[in-house]
C-alpha cells in the first residue's frame, strides 16, 4: 500500500519552508556507560518520540513562526502510526507517504557528558518516493531543505527547485554518501546552503569546505558543536558565530545540528540575512542541548527571546 501525501497547502502568511526527507521513530535512553559483553546496564531515562534529521529540522523551523511543511515516509507498523500522530501535533503540515512495511527506527543512548550514540534501523523507506517528489507542489515554497537519503528521489525535487528558482539546502549526513561526496555533486550544485558538521567533513576529506564550493555550493554552514558554527561563502572570509558565554550545561546533543539547520531556514525566510539567521540558529541549537530528547528540547522563538533578549 502507498498513500501519497497531499501537496497543495501553504501557511497563511509568507512563503512556506518545505522539508523533504526522513521520519524516524526514536527510542532514547540515558546510561552511565555502554554495557560490556553480557553486561546489564540500568537506564534512568527513556522516551519514545518521532525524530529524524529532516523531521527535527522541520520542527525547529516551525518554532521560528515560519509556515512549515514536512514530506516524508512512514511504514504501516505501530511506530509509523505513532510518528504520524506525534508529528501532526508539532506545528508542521505533515504530509507522509505511507508505505507497506516497517518504519525507520533509531535507538539512541545518551552518555553522562551528553554525547549520543545512535543505531539506525532503516525501514521500508527513508525518503518519500520519486513519484511523490515529482508531484510535490512548490507554488508557495520559499525554501526547500533535505538530507539525501534517496539520491534519485531527492534529485527529482531539487531539479524542480532549480527550475522554479526555489532555494534549497542540504544537510550532509555521511551515510548519504558512502561512495564519496562526488555522488551528491548534482544535488550540491547550486544549493543555497550546505550544512556540514565535523563528521561529514572527515568523510569528505581534506579541505571539505573548498571541495563543497568546487561542487557548486553557494554557501556552507560548518557546524562545530560547542564551538558554534561558521558561515562560509566562496571568495570571502569565514564568519564564526560562537556559542554564547554562559550557555546552559550540555545534557543531550541529540538533534542539535537538526535544530540549527531548521532554525536557519526559518529565519532566512523571515529576514533573509544569513548572519542573523545563523546567530539565531546557534542560540537555538545551544539551548536544545540543555534538555533531553531531540525536538522535545527545542525552544520557540518567544522562549528564545526571553532567554537571550533578542529575536522577538
Amino acid at each position: 500500500m502507498n498513500t501519497a501525501p497531499t501537496t497543495d497547502t501553504a501557511g497563511p502568511t509568507g512563503k512556506t519552508a518545505v522539508f523533504v526527507g526522513d521520519t524516524v521513530f526514536d527510542t532514547t535512553l540515558r546510561v552511565g556507560s555502554l554495557p560490556a559483553a553480557d553486561e546489564k546496564v540500568v537506564s534512568d531515562y527513556l522516551t519514545d518520540a518521532v525524530g529524524g534529521v529532516v523531521t527535527n529540522a522541520a520542527v525547529a523551523c516551525s518554532l521560528t513562526g515560519t509556515p512549515t511543511a514536512l514530506v516524508s515516509s512512514v511504514g504501516t507498523d505501530a511506530a509509523g502510526r505513532q510518528c504520524a500522530e506525534q508529528a501532526r501535533g508539532l506545528g508542521v503540515d505533515f504530509r507522509p507517504e505511507v508505505s507497506e512495511g516497517p518504519s525507520s527506527r533509531a535507538v539512541i543512548t545518551i552518555a553522562e557528558d551528553g554525547e549520543k550514540h545512535l543505531i539506525l534501523v532503516p525501514g521500508v523507506r527513508m525518503y518519500p518516493s520519486e513519484a511523490v517528489c515529482r508531484r510535490l507542489t512548490l507554488d508557495d515554497a520559499g525554501w526547500l531543505h533535505t538530507a539525501v537519503y534517496d539520491p534519485v528521489a531527492a534529485w527529482a525535487v531539487i531539479a524542480r527547485c532549480a527550475e522554479r528558482g526555489v532555494p534549497w539546502s542540504i544537510d550532509l549526513e555521511p551515510a548519504t554518501f558512502p561512495d564519496g561526496i562526488g555522488a551528491l555533486a548534482d544535488h550540491i550544485d547550486g544549493a543555497a546552503a550546505v550544512f556540514c558538521n565535523t563528521h561529514a567533513a572527515r568523510a569528505i576529506g581534506p579541505d571539505a569546505i573548498t571541495t563543497l564550493f568546487g561542487l557548486g555550493a553557494r554557501s556552507v554552514v560548518f557546524t562545530d558543536g560547542s564551538h558554534g558554527a561558521r558561515w562560509c561563502v566562496p571568495g570571502a572570509a569565514e564568519v564564526t558565530v560562537p556559542v554564547a558565554a554562559g550557555a546552559a550545561p550540555v545534557v543531550d546533543t541529540t538533534g542539535a545540528g537538526d535544530c540549527l539547520a531548521g532554525s536557519f531556514v526559518g529565519m532566512m525566510l523571515d529576514s533573509g540575512d544569513p548572519l542573523d539567521a545563523l546567530r539565531y540558529a546557534v542560540a537555538a541549537a545551544s539551548h536544545s542541548c540543555s534538555g533531553f530528547g531531540g525536538h522535545q528540547s527545542y525552544a520557540t522563538r518567544g522562549e528564545l527571546a526571553e532567554l537571550t533578549g533578542r529575536y522577538a
